[in-house]
């Protein structure tokens, strides 16, 4: 885990690898838009040739409209594919339903009989307020259906390195895929202001390849 990052989370799942990207799309868009402007005020600035006859010009209109129309459309356009990709949930394999608590997550694999359990946050742990007593497994190269839902207020199930950050709603089911492909260790935290003790309900996921997965599930008690 590396710390004072000012750059994003390396990706854990293809979705994060998506938005990583769209982020350096757009920041070249709008970092190339701030440079060309610069160059226009200070050229305008020190430009000593004004004219009081110019009062108005329609095609100079017409193309600053167009401009940013056009620029506007090459970003909205992989938003909404991006947006709707998120959203895609093709045969799961697997599905999580995740509970938010004041203040602590439960976990069920709905796709097996008796597996649930509660995540607290660990007082003891290497990484202050991010450990947890029951960590929750996920296989590898899986595809996952997500479920949140909240039996007191808002939560919000978030993990920074797979992308995901989905409102915990009471009365509600929430869902999202999830396909992660790099195994590891990855933290998350809740992501809506929950209460008093909203700062120690953190998330641990463990991306486990899918043998070590069976066993945990059979040896689960």
């Amino acid at each position: 885990m590396d710390w004072m990052k000012i750059s994003l989370y390396d990706n854990a799942s293809p979705i994060m690898e998506q938005l990583i990207l769209f982020h350096d799309y757009s920041m070249l868009i709008i970092v190339s838009i701030l440079s060309i402007i610069s160059f226009f005020m200070i050229k305008m600035m020190l430009n000593k040739f004004i004219s009081s006859k110019v009062l108005e010009n329609q095609m100079i209109e017409l193309v600053w409209t167009l401009i940013p129309t056009i620029i506007l459309s090459f970003i909205a356009l992989p938003s909404l594919h991006l947006l709707y990709l998120m959203d895609e949930l093709n045969n799961p394999l697997l599905t999580i339903k995740i509970i938010g608590h004041q203040w602590y997550w439960s976990y069920e694999y709905n796709d097996f009989n008796h597996i649930e359990f509660d995540a607290y946050m660990s007082p003891m742990s290497t990484f202050r307020l991010l450990e947890v007593d029951n960590s929750t497994p996920i296989p590898t190269n899986c595809q996952t259906r997500l479920i949140t839902t909240s039996s007191d207020v808002l939560h919000s199930w978030t993990i920074p390195a797979m992308g995901i950050k989905m409102d915990a709603t009471p009365g509600r089911l929430n869902q999202i895929s999830l396909f992660p492909n790099r195994s590891g260790k990855f933290f998350g935290q809740c992501s809506e202001i929950c209460g008093a003790n909203h700062s120690f309900m953190p998330i641990v996921v463990d991306i486990i390849p899918i043998n070590y997965f069976i066993l945990w599930i059979k040896t689960f008690n």
